[in-house]
């Protein structure tokens, strides 16, 4: 998808500092200063990120993985993004010389239960435009010798790559003026002037329109600027492993997911530095950067439970958390989950990883917001739901919400 290149009139007698304010330096946040530039070059963009790099939390924490899209509900944004999303990254990547890999991975069922959602899945693949092979148990060991199930289903077009890079990249190439240490502290918005940003340093930053790609922080940043976001973000942790026997897989293993959660279950990642990372587990996290148990702001864990959606999902889905939860106390849990795939691992070739935290958007009724989620107010773009696969949709998203924010740019050169 491409836009016109349009040329921005500056129309306010106020002085600002660019045209467009971005706030969030993760893999969404540039994807959108990158489309915006590419779109309408000559606007100016500035992109407030509050820690001193690029890429330190959803992006650089994941497990790496260009998804295909097989998963979503066709028509959904996450179906028809990952899909486009998935080879234009793996395009971007051989572009620019990012490492990255077309692997292909195998999704298993080691439960009869289980085979009629993999037989869904094989739909939903088509459905989504996407190569599918079905395989019978003989059949997983050509590709996995180590894995034991019923059956499995070969995508073809999954990869990996370092989405650090492709963040570093996107910022570079945007040509947008990237501010680090910038935490937003309060904005001031006003539709007849432009918007307003104080950081935590004092600093203040004026912009004609804001985007809001905070991640972690995007429904505060949202209510900041005036706008109710109508859901909250619930910190849940994922858990990762590295596997001390990287030799044991391959590539990318999956277990069937279940429909009723947008997590994928504890999967078998190479990654592109040859190690094997096994993960994650969902926990709820006691901060926004929760990252261990021994991570805990009592206001933001307090902020979290305060919102009523949190009880009537834990209401509805309890009995799938202490699973969880057992899993991330006791690694002998997480061990006997991961030989349902993979029986010759050991206890003791799990080492602990880096773990992530997922900014998973839950709305006032308990349910988990399923799909990306974009809203807008007046001379705002906020995007308020992007967990996997954002970091493969990266790019179609950052045109969407580029799309958006010109849009708002032209409506008021037109005032």
């Amino acid at each position: 998808m491409h836009y016109r290149s349009r040329e921005v009139v500056h129309v306010s007698e106020v002085a600002h500092d660019c045209d467009v304010l971005v706030v969030g330096g993760g893999i969404v946040g540039l994807s959108t200063a990158y489309a915006i530039t590419r779109a309408a070059p000559g606007t100016r963009v500035t992109v407030l990120e509050k820690e001193p790099g690029v890429a330190r939390h959803q992006t650089g924490r994941n497990s790496g993985v260009i998804h295909s899209g097989i998963y979503y509900p066709p028509g959904s944004l996450k179906a028809r993004y990952a899909v486009r999303g998935a080879a234009e990254m793996t395009k971007f990547c051989a572009e620019y010389g990012i490492a990255h890999s077309v692997t292909g991975k195998l999704i298993v069922a080691t439960d009869r239960a289980e085979l009629p959602r993999l037989h869904a899945l094989v739909q939903r693949g088509r459905e989504n435009g996407i190569p599918v092979r079905e395989l019978g148990a003989a059949q997983i060991a050509e590709y996995e010798p180590e894995v034991r199930g019923l059956a499995a289903i070969h995508v073809r077009t999954t990869g990996i790559c370092d989405y650090t890079a492709v963040a570093r990249q996107l910022g570079q190439a945007s040509g947008a003026e990237i501010r680090y240490g910038a935490q937003v502290v309060q904005v001031d918005r006003r539709p007849e002037r432009g918007v307003a940003v104080r950081t935590a340093r004092g600093d203040v930053v004026r912009g004609r329109v804001l985007v809001n790609c905070a991640g972690l922080y995007c429904d505060e940043v949202a209510r900041l600027t005036g706008d109710e976001p109508e859901v909250r973000i619930v910190p849940f942790r994922g858990e990762y492993y590295e596997l001390a026997r990287p030799e044991l897989v391959r590539g990318l293993v999956y277990p069937v997911p279940d429909p009723a959660f947008p997590f994928l279950g504890v999967h078998l990642t190479r990654g592109i530095d040859g190690g094997v990372h096994i993960g994650p587990n969902a926990v709820p996290a006691l901060a926004r950067e929760g990252y261990g148990w021994g991570v805990v702001r009592p206001g933001e864990a307090m902020a979290t439970a305060a919102w009523p959606g949190v009880w009537r999902m834990g209401r509805r889905h309890w009995r799938y958390g202490v699973g969880e939860l057992r899993r991330s106390v006791s690694k002998a849990a997480f061990a006997d989950a991961v030989r349902r795939l993979l029986p010759a691992v050991e206890d003791g070739d799990l080492v602990r990883a880096q773990a992530g935290v997922r900014a998973q958007a839950v709305l006032r009724d308990g349910t988990l917001v399923d799909d990306f989620l974009i809203r807008e107010g007046p001379r705002a773009v906020h995007v308020l739901n992007a967990p996997s696969p954002a970091a493969t949709a990266s790019l179609p998203i950052g045109r969407e919400v580029a799309r958006r924010a010109l849009e708002a740019l032209r409506t008021l050169g037109a005032s």
